[in-house]
């Protein structure tokens, strides 16, 4: 999969900043904004926090508005993003354990595990909680939403990984599902996980109107099917031993499997 372009996230925020602050003045963050948790934090940046005390993004473009408002010099509160996502991949990882319990069937819902529970950034998760974090929501009202995406990135893996598309041995240093629970059960697994990930959202999303529900169901199914993920696998595997392919088709490519 290709890496994910946080800037259109990160300049989200003004609607927060309309929407709840309006007598506020904003104050932009960088362009360049990193997602990586594994890249190292610059030497300027205070000694990390605990978890408990670690501050949302919205708090801290309060908090900056705040500053600017007093004409003080700009001492901006530190925000640790390595912190940042930690944090909320575990607070994920354990939202996906509850979401996807061992039980009857046993053998399709240990499979579906085995690869949801592999590990992982949880970047397209975290990124979810963010978004919801910038406009003033909570994360309750979004963790079935961001527990859904990364089913659906786990069923593509899955599947990606047969021998019929990448026949991949690995995965994330890991035997892959279906060299651990053979083809039949890796196919139904990721058909499972894709599934539940709709069911999830419709089912377990509490605090958002049905509306908002549905629309975000409609948006989510069109990204992956024909016009989304699907597509950009499809023509991934057509693009196989080709030496013309320019750049246009590899930007389809990386767009669309970037699900």
């Amino acid at each position: 999969m290709a890496s994910v372009n946080l800037g259109s996230l990160v300049h989200s925020y003004p609607i927060f900043n309309q929407a709840s602050r309006t007598n506020s003045k904003s104050f932009p963050l960088p362009r360049s904004f990193p997602f990586n948790p594994l890249k190292n934090i610059s030497s300027s940046t205070p000694k990390r926090r605990s978890f408990t005390s670690l501050p949302s993004i919205s708090s801290v473009l309060t908090k900056e508005d705040a500053v600017m408002e007093e004409d003080q010099d700009p001492q901006l509160p530190s925000f640790d993003f390595k912190s940042f996502m930690v944090h909320k991949g575990n607070a994920v990882n354990q939202a996906l354990d509850s979401a996807v319990p061992l039980r009857d069937p046993v053998k399709i819902h240990e499979a579906m595990r085995y690869s949801l529970l592999a590990g992982g950034k949880r970047v397209r998760p975290v990124l979810c909680l963010a978004a919801c974090d910038l406009v003033g929501g909570k994360e309750s009202m979004v963790m079935p939403a961001a527990c859904a995406l990364e089913m659906i990135h786990t069923m593509s893996l899955v599947h990606d990984d047969l021998p019929c598309m990448d026949n991949d041995d690995l995965r994330r240093g890991k035997p892959t599902n279906h060299k651990v629970y053979g083809e039949d059960i890796a196919v139904l697994a990721g058909d499972a996980l894709l599934a539940f990930s709709f069911e999830h959202i419709a089912v377990s999303t509490v605090g958002v109107t049905p509306d908002r529900i549905v629309r975000a169901i409609g948006e989510l199914a069109k990204s992956i099917g024909a016009e989304g993920l699907a597509a950009g696998q499809v023509v991934d595997i057509s693009s196989e031993g080709l030496t013309n392919v320019g750049l246009d088709h590899l930007e389809f490519i990386h767009v669309h499997k970037t699900a």
